[in-house]
């Protein structure tokens, strides 16, 4: 395999990243761990939920980007906690304010508190009104593959289908769906919500997905820090197990060793 393959970029709206793993920045117990982690996953792309962090709405409090700088790493504005289309298009042109007319958002719309499962029929209008406002749209969804198929072709830059339920860590609990979206996709298919520990990351990327994004699984473990490194090493490895292609699976042993020629 060339060196080539093996260093391929996630390509979002135009623009190259190494790194496979985006990463947000709730639930950590303070700036600084929030900082350390972040770092040690090796993300280049790091989500805000606008609503619930202060990037410069309120000066009188601490400003997430003195530690997560916008010249390190691309800062991708969420819409986290809208439950309407009209909601979350206002959160990210306040977010193009913020940040001095930065286009590329994260749209999730959710539908209730219990399960914050998308609503897709108010991701779908908020979607056509940001692509038309100038917005480039990486899309929280579900994992069905004809809307999964209609965000792409609405002109979302990225479509970013849930694992399983945002928080719950219960891994890709649907992959063969999973499967069926990457397989019609012009766009960047990253997992979205659900993972829980390294190996769910790793299976993500060895189904062939372009990516993953998560947040409570660094943040919620018992040393933060520790887990984004093994998250990173997860990506890495699992992107290397797809380019190299697993050996088919077998109902019964296969010799390691051949048996031609053996002795006696």
């Amino acid at each position: 395999m060339s060196e080539q393959q093996l260093n391929d970029p996630l390509v979002i709206a135009g623009k190259s990243y190494q790194s496979r793993l985006l990463v947000g920045t709730g639930k950590y117990k303070d700036l600084q761990e929030t900082g350390e982690a972040i770092a040690a996953s090796g993300a280049e792309i790091v989500t805000v939920a606008v609503r619930r962090t202060n990037i410069g709405q309120n000066p009188d409090e601490p400003n997430l980007l003195d530690v997560i700088s916008p010249d390190r790493y691309t800062i991708l504005p969420n819409t986290a906690g809208c439950y309407t289309a009209q909601d979350a298009v206002r959160t990210c042109r306040l977010a193009r304010e913020l940040l001095d007319g930065h286009d590329l958002v994260k749209l999730e719309v959710l539908g209730d508190q219990k399960t914050l499962y998308p609503n897709i029929v108010e991701t779908l209008s908020a979607a056509e009104t940001l692509i038309k406002d100038g917005f480039k749209v990486m899309v929280y969804t579900n994992d069905d593959p004809i809307v999964a198929k209609h965000l792409e072709e609405m002109g979302c830059v990225a479509v970013m289908p849930l694992g399983s339920l945002i928080g719950s860590g219960l891994g890709i609990l649907n992959p063969h769906n999973i499967r069926l979206i990457m397989e019609e996709a012009q766009v960047p298919i990253i997992v979205d919500a659900g993972v829980g520990t390294a190996s769910d990351a790793a299976v993500a990327m060895e189904m062939g997905c372009a990516g993953v994004l998560m947040n409570t699984a660094i943040a919620a473990a018992n040393q933060p820090v520790l887990m984004a490194s093994a998250m990173r090493k997860a990506i890495e490895a699992g992107r290397e197990a797809f380019l190299a292609g697993r050996m088919p699976r077998k109902a019964y042993a296969s010799a390691s060793s051949p048996l031609v020629g053996t002795i006696g």
